[in-house]
């Protein structure tokens, strides 16, 4: 494992290494052990979109092991200017030990990650977010112990987190259904690889109901993401009826799992109650971002 750029590029072992690596790193840190394997090493954080959740776990996991991160503003590096992501990837790799980047394209992280040197990590692109889902399976992990006999749901826009969802299923081999609007369902070359290749149910429906029956797991994402603005009230429209809120996850069970990646548009894709219910693991989530990615960090820049 050179980079983390999808979860499909991994294996079942890959996952569940960086799983239990978290797991550990984690209980490190509560109990104050001082652990630096990344020390005098250096993480380049390049954003072309916005953070808050990724900048300050990518940041604060390279300070707690023991080496520096840079934050590179998009527009203040070269390549707001129209350098390549060839000269771009090769002088980095002369500098740092490794690439973080969040962007809009799948393409510019695997075009980064190509030309460099150094391990690239994909923060986000529209594409998929393997960070966020490595996050939300070591907080399942933390729950029951193992993936096997698990039911995750995901519900509503078939996006980046959509995506990652299905490539972690394949690898884990847990079952899996998306609850979608027409229209607005997962990448289709996706969903038809991951169903082919297989060994659990991966399914795509349409009515949420019938898809939080028996779930163990419930995630949902907002409705409209970062570049979508300006279709704001037409997804707002299209979505109706699949906000996750207490009647829907009523017809689930009594201690399904509720995750959202966050930030949340409350009211909209999840409600109060659930988002702070008594099911809601969401800010368990947003902290094992920094335990999982401290875990990828080690395993990819770590000293032997």
């Amino acid at each position: 494992m050179k980079d983390l750029l999808s979860l499909y590029d991994l294996t079942k072992d890959d996952i569940t290494r960086i799983i239990k690596r978290a797991s550990i790193l984690k209980a490190k840190h509560k109990k104050g052990e001082q652990y630096y394997p990344l020390k005098d090493k250096t993480l380049g954080m390049i954003f072309e979109k916005p953070s808050t959740r990724t900048r300050v776990s990518f940041e604060t996991g390279m300070f707690q092991l023991g080496g520096q991160a840079i934050f590179l503003r998009w527009a203040d590096t070269q390549l707001g200017r129209g350098e390549s992501t060839h000269d771009t990837a090769k002088v980095l790799s002369r500098y740092i030990d490794a690439i973080m980047i969040r962007t809009f394209s799948q393409a510019t992280a695997e075009d980064l990650a190509s030309f460099a040197d150094i391990p690239v990590i994909n923060g986000l692109t529209d594409h998929c977010h393997p960070c966020q889902i490595l996050a939300d399976i070591l907080t399942v992990y933390e729950r029951r112990g193992s993936f096997d006999g698990l039911k995750a749901v995901y519900i509503g826009d078939g996006n980046n987190i959509a995506v990652s969802w299905i490539n972690v299923a394949l690898r884990l081999g847990f079952d899996l259904t998306l609850a979608c609007p027409d229209g607005h369902g997962p990448d289709v070359n996706v969903l038809s690889r991951a169903q082919k290749e297989a060994s659990s149910k991966i399914v795509l429906i349409t009515d949420p109901v019938e898809a939080v029956k028996g779930a163990d797991v419930i995630s949902t994402d907002t409705w409209v993401s970062m570049g979508q603005e300006g279709e704001r009230q037409q997804r707002l429209d299209a979505f109706k009826g699949y906000q996750v809120n207490e009647e829907l996850i009523a017809s689930s069970k009594k201690n399904v799992m509720i995750m959202h990646c966050l930030p949340a548009h409350r009211g909209e894709e999840i409600s109060d109650g659930v988002i702070d219910g008594e099911n809601s693991v969401v800010f368990d989530q947003a902290e094992n971002r920094l335990h999982a990615q401290k875990a990828v960090l080690e395993l990819l820049i770590g000293r032997s």
